[in-house]
């Protein structure tokens, strides 16, 4: 898929309303009990001769998803002028992301996580060759996850696990070097999903 066809395909993805719902994660019943923080990611791809989506490694010192794969992004501030507004805000402030750098295409469907945000994700595109600055305080690492993997179907595999008396069950993905799961892996499902049947 040439860089032109990938970006014809991401604009007709995100050009489709987004689910006025929220998908969600198989741990999600508690955080229905109590309101939904809005938050809202960036996914970013990066275009080039090998394309891929742009992640990042949380650092292990943090409170809360210490060491967990991410998107830039975090919680909606009142200051902020819509999830938009909020996940550039991010990105500045975890890796040093200009705006300026960034062509908005537009919103995927809504995640509801366990730990009780509604996360908004706002697909964007990126030149290749940019260079990042990853806050010490937030970003251990910044990588990609190859646009070859995103459109095997075969890629991603649910995994199951034991927690506090419940199994769960969740998405991962592969890399050599990082665990990509929880609410991460979930979206980038969606827009895998969306971007292999070739339509939303």
């Amino acid at each position: 898929m040439t860089a032109d066809e990938l970006r014809t395909r991401l604009a007709r993805v995100a050009a489709w309303p987004p689910d006025p719902g929220a998908e969600h994660g198989d741990d999600i019943r508690a955080a229905l009990q109590r309101p939904l923080t809005p938050a809202a990611v960036l996914v970013p791809i990066v275009l080039g001769e090998m394309p891929g989506v742009l992640l990042t490694k949380r650092t292990s010192h943090l409170k809360a998803h210490a060491g967990q794969v991410s998107f830039p992004g975090g919680r909606i501030d009142p200051e902020d002028n819509g999830p938009e507004d909020a996940a550039l805000r991010e990105a500045w402030e975890e890796i040093g992301l200009h705006r300026q750098s960034v062509e908005i295409l537009g919103r995927l469907a809504d995640y509801a996580t366990g730990t009780g945000y509604r996360i908004t994700p706002i697909l964007s595109i990126l030149p290749p060759g940019l260079t990042y600055q990853p806050s010490e305080d937030e970003v251990e690492a910044v990588f990609e996850l190859p646009m070859t993997v995103l459109l095997d179907p075969e890629a991603p595999r649910r995994q199951r696990q034991h927690v506090r008396g419940e199994w769960r069950e969740y998405w991962v993905w592969p890399h050599p070097d990082h665990y990509i799961w929880g609410a991460t892996a979930a979206i980038l499902v969606h827009l895998a999903q969306r971007l292999r049947q070739g339509r939303p």
